[in-house]
């Protein structure tokens, strides 16, 4: 097949244009590198199947053309930080929605034959029961929560008035190798291997009791992989792991010294997924324990060399805005 990854210079971007083209696939990844790395193509950036095109997706007119002949389409490219979608979310609203929308249409004009679309299990924001089910209540908390759930909805309204043929995959907490520390305060693994380079201590949100639902970029990879392959069209799925972890337990396993910091507004207690849905309809089950995903973390620690490492005191300034607007 012949694929477009947006996105695909990015973290789980670029996992699964490695698997795509592992597979004998021939993808182009549209990417503009505002959160796109370059570091994170070189294995595969040689491969006569793969073609990078630096292009911002909101911009229909110059992506189209790219669109001409393709067969599936994944959708990944978004801005993904909580605390600057607090403090510009008109930069966030415009960058997730209008290039959705602006990848669908292309993928409408060109009669594309899937579109696989990233959402995010924020949609669900403070969960009351579990594990957290597709149908469960939409409760976003902050702007980029709203800019992935408003996409989703936008995939689903091309499948309903176009018959474009969609799935959206709702994505829980995604860790492994390229994961992001930098940008206005890293994802938690991150932002814990560049702390353990430095003989730093790790911050710790709030007591370290909240559990996540932890799931290996590689699994996330293949869900879209099987979300493609599939004869399904029109649903949404979470990927996860259906297992909950607490943060204290990832820290147990890096093992280290910590410092707690206060609970941030707008952060559940809880996230799991229920992945009866997808194990059951795409036939798609994760394959990675947190052990095993970890350990594939500390042999790649290396690459968390350049990372910037984050204190109490830098986290306290960037979050100061979260705290001011989500707080009661």
């Amino acid at each position: 097949m012949k694929a477009i990854i947006t996105g695909g210079a990015g973290f789980i971007g670029s996992h699964l244009t490695e698997l795509l083209l592992k597979k004998g696939h021939s993808v182009i990844v549209l990417d503009n590198f505002i959160t796109g790395n370059k570091r994170n193509i070189v294995s595969f950036k040689n491969n006569p199947n793969f073609k990078l095109i630096k292009v911002d997706i909101t911009k229909f007119d110059k992506i189209k053309k790219y669109f001409n002949g393709v067969d599936w389409v994944f959708h990944l490219a978004a801005l993904a930080e909580i605390v600057p979608s607090i403090n510009d979310p008109l930069k966030y609203l415009k960058n997730n929605i209008e290039g959705t929308n602006s990848v669908l249409e292309a993928s409408r004009q060109n009669k594309i034959k899937k579109i696989i679309y990233a959402a995010s299990s924020s949609c669900y924001g403070i969960a009351k029961e579990f594990p957290i089910i597709e149908t469960a209540p939409i409760q976003t908390e902050y702007p980029y929560a709203v800019s992935k759930y408003i996409g989703e909805e936008i995939v689903l309204h091309y499948f309903q008035v176009y018959k474009l043929p969609v799935i959206s995959l709702r994505l829980f907490n995604v860790y492994g190798p390229r994961q992001r520390a930098d940008g206005t305060y890293g994802a938690m693994f991150g932002v814990f291997l560049a702390q353990k380079l430095a003989s730093k201590p790790y911050t710790v949100v709030g007591d370290g009791k909240q559990t996540r639902d932890f799931v290996f970029v590689e699994d996330v990879a293949r869900a879209f992989l099987a979300a493609a392959e599939s004869n399904i069209v029109g649903e949404v799925f979470n990927v996860g792991s259906g297992e909950a972890h607490s943060v204290n337990d990832v820290v147990e396993l890096l093992k280290g010294p910590v410092v707690y910091l206060p609970k941030r507004p707008g952060e559940p207690d809880c996230m799991l997924a229920d992945i009866s849905k997808i194990k059951k309809m795409l036939n798609w089950r994760p394959s990675f324990s947190l052990n095993e995903g970890v350990k594939i973390l500390l042999d790649n620690i290396k690459d968390w060399e350049k990372a910037p490492i984050w204190t109490p005191e830098l986290i306290s300034e960037e979050t100061k805005d979260w705290f001011k607007n989500l707080s009661n």
